[in-house]
């Protein structure tokens, strides 16, 4: 029980940081709370929290990029916005909201898009990021619960 409510916690983590794939560590939690004694998770539950895992995550990685091809960015924003992510880990919650933003406006200047079309791809690539991190905290917190619930059931029974 401690280790899945440890991997739920991680995934909640990794729902913002890059380097955690965080929908997949928390339905891990889950599934370790499926293999105790006397639990109440449904082989449904299961399947159904396994393919959203999988949907969200596949999301995450397809949606900046999709979005930022979709508003006529290159692959340097891209980049620029990935590596903006992880300089802005090291500066707090500000960071990790301004790095990707700033990072995706470098990464285009610097492959020489017009500066109002690098605003508009920074953009674009910076409310992606908060769509699919909204999207990965969403799913996270609900196993955490589902996790968390089912501990507080299985203590007291």
């Amino acid at each position: 029980m401690f280790f899945a409510c440890l991997s739920a916690i991680i995934g909640l983590i990794g729902a913002i940081v890059p380097a955690l794939p965080g929908p997949p560590i928390s339905y891990v939690g889950l599934i370790m709370l499926a293999f105790c004694d006397k639990n109440e998770i449904t082989t449904t539950s299961l399947l159904v929290a396994g393919v959203m895992a999988a949907v969200v995550t596949v999301i995450d990685y397809v949606a900046p990029v999709w979005f930022t091809k979709k508003a006529g960015g290159s692959r340097a924003g891209v980049w620029g916005a990935t590596i903006g992510l992880i300089i802005g880990l090291f500066m707090g919650i500000l960071g990790v909201i301004v790095g990707p933003f700033l990072g995706a406006l470098i990464g285009e200047l610097l492959s020489d898009t017009p500066k109002e079309k690098a605003f508009k791809v920074a953009c674009i690539n910076f409310v992606a990021f908060i769509l699919t991190t909204g999207m990965k905290m969403t799913y996270s917190i609900i196993l955490m619960v589902m996790i968390f619930v089912e501990v507080w059931n299985l203590l007291l029974n």
